[in-house]
């Protein structure tokens, strides 16, 4: 049963972002089918096995009362954290099962509507509350944060209603984020503000990240083996771009087109790829706030490498890696997709699923990109279109996440 309860299961994801704007946390959607029953056990078994100790907390958001009643039954302190709803706590055995739930050490985390905060008869059984502001809360955050970035000019010190600790939804803005994070120490970000960071660069052109450009340049002077190279120029999109066409520019007369980064770095060498990243660096970005863009585009990535396993063949799951890295390119350019693929010479694969929604990789990409929302449904509904198996899917899900977020951040720095 622990081998197929992950078919009975609808799954998506977000992530949630620490002071490093480094994932604290990946929130795992749930849902079922509700005829087709779910053993809580079973699925919190299936759950342990697939996700290692040393990766950032797996928190439930479980969208069906009666398998959360189920968990809260069965949960125990080595378990995933589990959400539990404000407007569910109504039912009196649900209640009951929070207490029992909290005695055996299962770490739950309240959530509620914009405004609303935990009871304080209860919320001592909560290890931490996933907080909505208000709209009037937002802006007098952000008030508090101005006023923290000057005197106060007489004016009494306002209180910031974002407290230490506790984790905080739907927050839009950037300023509000930083104030959250780096002024009051929340303890994460539910998701994070990519239209307001991107905003703020629309008069300039993003560069890619210094961490990732110095690693590359000490890593190639401690003449490590290539994959090593591949694999941090990999997970920094942009810098992966620009690499591909620099090898595919004029300037340095290749007979052929390069369509992939590890034959980029074959046909140029050590040394000249080194003089390139050195003309980079002086113009690099340090801007932390881009750190969780980057993360998300290279998360993608990987998950759709895991759906579309292509086994032991190194170059067509090179392919499928750099279809998701490219899937959502033209968010850091701020141009559209399609006049940044064209300067590229990529496979056609890649071309029709990015371009024209089409080929073998357009279904996978489709559900990758499914799988980024609380919408379980919209995936469930694309992998029967596909006949794709519900199972490996999530399997894949869990394998990519917890990989991606077990090891330490490479290349993935701002």
């Amino acid at each position: 049963m622990a081998q197929t309860v992950l078919g009975n299961i609808s799954l998506g994801y977000q992530l949630l972002w620490n002071q490093l704007r480094q994932p604290a946390a990946v929130r795992l959607f749930v849902d079922i089918d509700a005829a087709v029953p779910v053993d809580a056990q079973h699925l919190l078994a299936a759950l342990r096995e697939q996700w290692p100790e040393q990766a950032p907390v797996l928190l439930l958001e479980i969208h069906s009362a009666s398998l959360l009643n189920d968990i809260l039954e069965h949960g125990t302190a080595s378990d995933p954290w589990v959400q539990v709803p404000e407007a569910w706590l109504g039912d009196a055995a649900l209640a009951q099962r929070v207490e029992h739930a909290h005695g055996r050490g299962l770490r739950m985390i309240w959530c509620g509507a914009p405004g609303q905060r935990p009871d304080p008869a209860i919320s001592e059984r909560f290890h931490k509350s996933i907080i909505n502001l208000t709209a009037e809360e937002a802006l007098l955050g952000l008030r508090v944060s101005l006023q923290t970035h000057r005197d106060h000019d007489g004016e009494a010190p306002l209180k910031s209603p974002v407290v230490p600790g506790q984790i905080y939804e739907a927050i839009a803005n950037r300023a509000l984020a930083e104030h959250c994070l780096d002024q009051q120490g929340a303890w994460a970000l539910t998701g994070w503000p990519v239209e307001d960071v991107l905003h703020s660069y629309r008069e300039q052109l993003i560069q890619p990240g210094q961490t990732a450009i110095v690693r590359l340049v000490e890593a190639i002077d401690a003449d490590v083996a290539l994959d090593t190279i591949e694999l941090i120029l990999s997970e920094e999109p942009l810098l992966a771009y620009h690499f591909l066409r620099y090898v595919n520019s004029a300037g340095l007369g290749l007979r052929n087109e390069v369509e992939s980064i590890r034959r980029g770095l074959m046909v140029l060498g050590y040394s000249v790829l080194k003089a390139w990243l050195l003309e980079q660096l002086p113009h690099a970005a340090s801007d932390l706030n881009l750190q969780p863009v980057r993360t998300t585009l290279v998360t993608r990535a990987h998950l759709l490498e895991h759906l579309l396993d292509a086994g032991e063949e190194d170059n067509l799951r090179r392919e499928v890696y750099l279809c998701g890295l490219l899937s959502q390119i033209d968010v850091l350019l701020g141009e559209p997709l399609a006049t940044a693929l064209e300067r590229l010479p990529l496979p056609e694969r890649i071309q029709a699923a990015l371009l024209q929604n089409d080929g073998p990789y357009a279904p996978y990409l489709a559900i990758a990109t499914a799988l980024e929302s609380p919408n379980t449904r919209a995936t469930h509904t694309l992998c029967n279109e596909h006949q794709i198996d519900m199972e490996e899917v999530n399997r894949a899900l869990l394998r990519t996440l917890s990989a991606m977020l077990a090891r330490p951040a490479r290349g993935l720095l701002a």
